[in-house]
């Protein structure tokens, strides 16, 4: 059953619940119960929406019902929309390398720690129904060709902060950290001007702490630090080039990148991932605050 917890630590109210299959938190800098709990509510609520509407693990929809579209024409709501349009525009900024139809790759690649890692001929075969450019996007008519998918996973949670930031600002001028699984935002200044603290501990425990400071703003991180293969001494992440179908070489482990919304800060660590061993150069050009591990 969905629920919120709230504690009050010392001028804050903290907020914690579950989406997304992730832990999830609001800190809100007020000393009133009613408005933390109205805030938290809100988030929670609209975190679980988008979760329903767009998880590929539901049959009730509308993932599913493009899915299982089997070719036919499908005309999709106003905010669907609004993610395919970022989904193509993300396709063709990245030169092809951020797809959204990629998603089918997981019937192949699981990445559970093991070392199974799956033969050409099953990538091959799942190749031949990828390739964003290969469907009809027609706002608001969605075209797939049979056997093709879309996953909205790789933008959907980040798209979750900045809707919950954007509810929380009409219900509250108070400054509250919203904190989806990691991906992370500021709603407004703190009434002394001073940062939020953000820790970033690695799963590597020879890996050093590191403290994020965040006076506004978003912060989105992406890595494989729990997801990933390893086989013969060689480390498969869990990031896929949907070109080729196998994981890019040699990316960091995490990268986290500051920017304005946390859909931007989204896309920039998940395309600096995306550039392998090259990522640092790619994030240096972009002239935006970054951490890699």
């Amino acid at each position: 059953m969905q629920s919120v917890n709230l504690e009050q630590k010392q001028n804050n109210w903290h907020g914690t619940f579950k989406a997304m299959a992730s832990p999830c938190e609001v800190i809100i800098e007020t000393n009133d119960r009613n408005e933390a709990e109205t805030i938290v509510k809100a988030v929670a609520a609209e975190a679980w929406r988008i979760e329903k509407k767009f998880s590929r693990y539901r049959d009730d929809n509308i993932t599913f019902k493009i899915n299982n579209s089997n070719g036919e024409v499908i005309e999709v709501d106003a905010e669907t929309a609004r993610l395919l349009d970022f989904s193509d525009q993300l396709f063709h900024m990245s030169d092809g390398m951020f797809d959204v139809s990629s998603g089918v790759l997981r019937k192949v690649w699981r990445f559970d720690q093991s070392d199974n890692i799956p033969s050409q001929h099953q990538i091959d075969e799942l190749l031949a129904v990828i390739g964003w450019d290969k469907v009809s996007w027609n706002n608001p008519e969605l075209e797939l060709a049979p056997g093709m998918e879309i996953d909205l996973g790789g933008l959907g949670k980040e798209y979750a902060v900045d809707r919950c930031a954007q509810l929380v600002r009409e219900i509250s001028p108070a400054s509250a950290l919203i904190n989806l699984g990691g991906d992370i935002t500021i709603t407004q200044s703190r009434k002394d001007g001073t940062r939020w603290t953000i820790g970033r501990i690695s799963s590597d425990p020879s890996a050093p702490v590191g403290v994020i400071k965040l006076k506004q703003g978003a912060l989105a991180t992406s890595g494989d630090e729990h997801r990933f293969l390893e086989k013969d001494g060689k480390r498969y992440c869990h990031i896929l080039n949907p070109k080729t179908g196998w994981p890019v070489e040699d990316p960091p482990h995490t990268v986290s990148v500051a920017a304005p919304t946390c859909i931007e800060a989204g896309m920039l660590s998940t395309f600096a991932l995306l550039q392998g061993n090259k990522a640092e150069e790619f994030l240096k050009a972009q002239e935006v605050p970054y951490w890699i591990n």
